[in-house]
């Protein structure tokens, strides 16, 4: 059974400002029709930044984006949405990790979609030039804005920032329109595993890839 995309609450003023009538039954008839497409015809407020610290809502807001990936199948791991205080503690303890960035977009200041930047251990120095971009997603009602290719500029100007010249990311072989993106953003696929992941107890290839973030200059090596 197909589930329908689940829709933050404040999105519902999209509707009410196209129409002179704001009583009760219109209000209660637009979000029946609320729909991806209709979104997408809306011109969005886009924002990513990089996070230290989450608010209660920030938490709520991220929770309800990522339930909705992984019930899209986009989860980043998880096949079935965990129990709710499993998924808000798996938030808290991202922002405990000295490894990891957070970094989060927001559609129309509802936040919509996240990412994060791995670093290498600090005992690992043959790789300390090159991090991981890691559990990117976007909520199924917030697609089709660019908000996905927005995550992945905020964190290869991170990356960059923070003093990294390669990128590397991994994802399923089934996830088309995220291999799209990487491959549109400029990643270069540099090998793939038959035994990645298993889903639905049937093994899904998975697809490495790498970006070069910094121009190298004559004699660099």
């Amino acid at each position: 059974m197909s589930r329908v995309p689940i829709f933050p609450y404040r999105h519902r003023r999209y509707f009410k400002a196209q129409s002179d009538c704001a009583s009760p039954h219109w209000l209660a008839k637009k979000e029946r029709q609320m729909t991806p497409e209709i979104l997408r015809d809306h011109i969005a407020k886009l924002s990513v930044e990089t996070v230290d610290q989450l608010t209660e809502r920030d938490i709520h807001e991220l929770s309800d984006a990522a339930e909705a990936a992984i019930l899209a199948g986009g989860g980043f791991g998880w096949l079935a949405p965990p129990p709710r205080d499993v998924l808000e503690s798996y938030w808290k303890g991202v922002l405990l990790i000295p490894e990891r960035d957070l970094l989060i977009g927001r559609l129309d200041d509802v936040i919509a979609g996240s990412c994060q930047l791995l670093r290498p251990t600090r005992n690992n120095e043959a790789q300390s030039f090159s991090c991981n971009l890691t559990t990117h997603f976007v909520s199924p009602w917030a697609r089709g804005h660019g908000l996905s290719a927005e995550l992945i500029r905020a964190a290869e100007d991170r990356a960059i920032e923070t003093d990294f010249d390669v990128l590397n990311l991994d994802v399923r072989q089934t996830q088309i329109a995220a291999i799209r993106l990487f491959e549109g953003l400029g990643y270069s696929l540099f090998g793939e595993h038959p035994y990645y992941a298993r889903v639905d107890q049937n093994y899904v290839k998975g697809c490495f890839y790498f970006k070069k973030l910094k121009t190298e200059k004559p004699g660099d090596k």
